[in-house]
């Protein structure tokens, strides 16, 4: 997709005879057993979540009453880097604890199907993590991959794509407002019920589980009055010519094709605006239209554009695909011919019944087995049963969870092999700067002192120096992990780095060590 791309997951963790106060020290022990070569000490410096892409600094985040239930009474305070628990992972991943959430950060990919593959072995390493904890505690751990306990919380799986910053922010917020709130008809993982309300009105299944969370549509929050395009501003890459989009509205995708399809569509509207493509559409309420669409299964109903005609989420995506068709026609770049062909082919077949895609759509596979187990057992949407269903689609067990019995049943469809899932658990992508990151774990781990996403900071010959990794997000970055790979020792590292500028020294010693 000639830009980098990741995909952040929370992942719910339920422990036998423990509550909710219990959940951060659960995750954080959980992380402490995650198999394989590893390292901690974050860098947080650059980091600054209040930063709008739009100019300004907000002064303080929204925060989440409901937040207070993970907090241990009587507990000391910890440090964001006590509570986060880092690790970064040989495949350069990393792996944290985020508010009593398990949390898998995919290594930066260039390729779909290399995305789809790190996105499957981080349900692998988080669920090898979760065996090991049980066996040290004789407490059964089972780990969701979704975004909802059922009782009022939301946790994210949030999206990251490296952006020209030359798009203005104004211009990005207007093009991803309607697209957002009309692609959960295929990116959406499925709901039973409707939470915080009472009635028939919760009496529904939805097609996505983070819609009803959403409140506002674009601000730098993501605890609380969360908005539907996240205006966060940390690029992670050379910050004067980049700007990461931080995706926080979409769905835990256990499909393999809907994760695809989520991924490339997104990046393909924002390879339109960097051509100069302009929105068609805006919508009256773009949050209320989430709603709405996620609500209405038959794909009918409607929301209010601007000027009051109305407009439905299949409607608004054939505006996006034909613009892109406008825009991308001649590309030959794989992953955006397949994205093209598959957003076409998929609009086609939602329009014509919606239940055919039950072999690559999570909301729809979903939605037929928790129907005619309603059916059968007389249950309503909103009853705890059909809940317990759902929460069982997202059981990363492969031995438990309904998602992987369709797998294993051959009714879903899969974009990559079982070897390049668990070559991805262990090695990162060969075309990104993970690749980097993830030698630097495996081979040199005792003599780094810090590192992120944008460099690591290591010791050599009582130096502390700083590989600098924030201009490396194009594609010549291949060039330089094939000659890395030979390195065996921090000298040859240096010698390689030494001709140009990614290498820098720092001195001072502990003072220095932890911000690069």
């Amino acid at each position: 997709m000639d830009r980098l791309l990741g995909i952040e997951t929370e992942y719910g963790i339920v422990a036998e005879g423990l509550n909710a106060s219990d959940w951060v020290s659960e995750s954080m022990a959980l992380i402490r057993g995650v198999p394989g070569p590893q390292v901690s000490g974050w860098n947080y410096h650059g980091e600054d979540p209040r930063r709008d892409m739009r100019g300004f600094t907000v002064k303080h985040l929204s925060t989440n009453p409901d937040d207070a239930k993970f907090d241990l009474p009587g507990s000391k305070p910890m440090s964001r880097e006590e509570e986060r628990n880092d690790r970064v992972l040989a495949n350069g991943a990393r792996f944290y604890n985020d508010h009593g959430h398990p949390e898998y950060s995919t290594p930066e990919c260039r390729m779909l199907r290399d995305l789809v593959a790190h996105d499957k072995a981080g349900e692998r390493i988080v669920w090898e993590a979760a065996k090991k904890r049980s066996e040290q505690t004789s407490r059964a751990v089972t780990i969701y991959k979704n975004n909802t306990d059922f009782h009022g919380a939301s946790y994210g799986t949030h999206e990251c794509y490296l952006t020209l910053r030359d798009v203005l922010p104004e211009m990005l917020i207007a093009m991803l407002l309607p697209f957002f709130a009309s692609r959960c008809i295929f990116a959406g993982a499925g709901k039973s019920g409707v939470e915080n309300i009472s009635g028939s009105e919760a009496n529904l299944f939805q097609m996505s589980q983070r819609a009803d969370y959403m409140a506002i549509e674009a601000s730098v929050d993501t605890l609380h009055n969360r908005p539907l395009v996240n205006t966060r501003d940390e690029p992670h890459a050379t910050p004067s010519r980049y700007r990461r989009l931080h995706v926080i509205c979409g769905d835990a995708n256990m499909s393999e094709y809907a994760t695809a399809l989520k991924t490339g569509t997104t990046a393909v509207v924002l390879a339109m605006l960097e051509k100069g493509a302009e929105p068609l559409l805006r919508l009256r309420d773009p949050v209320r239209a989430a709603r709405l669409f996620s609500r209405d299964i038959t794909l009918k109903q409607s929301a209010e554009r601007e000027n009051g005609t109305p407009v439905t989420a299949l409607e608004i995506q054939r505006i996006y695909l034909d613009q892109a068709h406008r825009y991308l026609s001649e590309e030959t770049d794989e992953d955006i011919r397949w994205t093209l062909a598959e957003w076409e082919n998929i609009l086609n077949v939602l329009a014509r019944d919606p239940m055919e895609a039950a072999d690559r759509l999570d909301w729809v596979a979903k939605y037929q087995l928790l129907n005619e187990f309603g059916i059968e057992e007389k249950l309503a949407w909103n009853d705890p049963h059909m809940q317990s269903l759902d929460l069982a689609y997202h059981n990363i067990d492969p031995e438990a969870g309904l998602y992987h019995a369709l797998l294993q049943a051959g009714e879903m469809r899969t974009l990559v092999t079982e070897a390049r899932v668990q070559s991805a658990i262990t090695c990162p992508p060969a075309d990104t700067r993970a690749f980097l990151r993830g030698l630097f774990v495996e081979r040199f781990a005792a003599s780094i002192r810090a590192i992120g996403w944008n460099g690591v900071l290591f010791r050599h010959n009582e130096e502390d120096l700083l590989f600098d990794m924030n201009p490396l997000v194009e594609d010549n970055v291949r060039l330089l992990n094939e000659e890395f790979q030979v390195a065996r020792s921090l000298a040859q590292v240096v010698d390689l780095l030494q001709p140009g500028s990614e290498i820098k020294r720092r001195s001072g010693g502990e003072e220095n060590g932890n911000a690069c």
